[in-house]
């Protein structure tokens, strides 16, 4: 499965920030949307009506086309944003029941224990320390393939009709041997009898009468 097969989700309200992350997952060979707002992030997810937001979203060029029903298999997110931060935005996420099993990593250029251990406690998959660098990208790529792990299906059981006749001439079939045998039976029982010279009922001998006489 080659990494193309991806769409990351890239959320940070620095320009050069959202640049450089759309730079390293294409490097990758994924596909990138990039946003710079946790609400707007929201709304391309569906989370958000438009009508809560009279502005468009700011989206990567492509965007229009990502709306249509695309899949996305990691969202990578900013810590520190204005109105929304990270953190709101991966709570946001998981209390999704459609958008629960989506990875989301958090990105910041602060180190703080506290914060990372909130995080990954709140569902986040990674903390990765800006600047963000290729082996970072390269790290991520088990997460992203448990998506496309989840949306495998079984196949159904396909039966034909052969196997629908099949199964309706087994219990006919049955039923003429259990008949035939219990014919047999029933022949076996009255040879044993006239052999012994008791009647058909089994209960009175037969009699000859030319003896008697």
């Amino acid at each position: 499965m080659g990494m193309s097969e991806f769409h990351v989700l890239a959320v940070d309200d620095s320009l050069m920030d959202r640049k450089l992350i759309e730079r390293l997952f294409k490097i990758s060979s994924c596909q990138v949307t990039s946003v710079d707002s946790g609400s707007k992030a929201l709304e391309f997810l569906g989370l958000q009506e438009h009508s809560q937001n009279p502005n468009p979203p700011c989206v990567s060029p492509n965007a229009k086309q990502n709306l249509q029903q695309v899949e996305v298999n990691l969202i990578i997110t900013d810590y520190c944003m204005p109105g929304m931060t990270g953190y709101d935005l991966l709570k946001k996420i998981k209390e999704s029941s459609s958008l629960k099993n989506i990875p989301v990593v958090i990105m910041s250029s602060e180190n703080v224990p506290s914060r990372i251990s909130r995080c990954l406690e709140e569902g986040a998959e990674d903390f990765i320390l800006k600047p963000v660098r290729l082996a970072d990208v390269n790290k991520l790529k088990p997460h992203m393939m448990k998506t496309k792990c989840k949306s495998f299906h079984k196949p159904q059981k396909i039966v034909t009709k052969e196997y629908q006749e099949s199964q309706e001439i087994e219990p006919k079939t049955e039923q003429i041997l259990q008949k035939s045998q219990g014919n047999n039976n029933n022949n076996n029982k009255r040879k044993s009898m006239d052999q012994q010279g008791l009647s058909p009922e089994g209960t009175r001998p037969r009699y000859n009468y030319n003896m008697i006489l």
